[in-house]
């Protein structure tokens, strides 16, 4: 159970590196204005987000690993694993969100700022403190 747990951590660790820094791109490429460094910037944000896609599928199929094959968070008094896969849904539509965003600078109908991106770039952080405290205080 230790090696599925430790990868789990390892996969999750790379899967919220990409969910940090593409909506970072985004900042950029909201505010770019040359071409050639908007291509640029896009072929980063695509190889990114395909990369971070990777990442993701071992890091929930890990995380189901423990949940319905060691039972991690199941019975009474694990009412910090529901709310933890809760946020886990949240995150996946947040990575979908990024890919739709992603589209959307490719066909250049990107209509939000800078600053719309940067708010955004916040919610990941916000979710991961959340889910680490779940997991550690299991407030309930």
């Amino acid at each position: 159970m230790l090696w599925v747990k430790s990868l789990h951590i390892i996969f999750v660790v790379a899967w919220f590196a990409g969910l940090f820094y593409l909506p970072r791109i985004f900042v950029n490429l909201a505010m770019e204005t040359e071409a050639a460094s908007r291509q640029r910037l896009l072929l980063m944000a695509r190889k990114l987000f395909r990369f971070m896609t990777l990442l993701a599928v071992p890091a929930i199929v890990f995380g189901l690993w423990l949940f319905l094959g060691y039972g991690i968070g199941k019975g009474p008094g694990q009412g910090w694993m529901h709310a933890k896969l809760a946020l886990v849904l949240v995150l996946i539509g947040y990575h979908h969100g990024c890919g739709v965003l992603l589209r959307k600078f490719e066909r250049g109908v990107n209509t939000r700022s800078h600053v719309f991106y940067r708010w955004f770039n916040e919610l990941p952080v916000l979710v991961l403190a959340a889910v680490v405290i779940l997991v550690v205080v299991k407030p309930f």
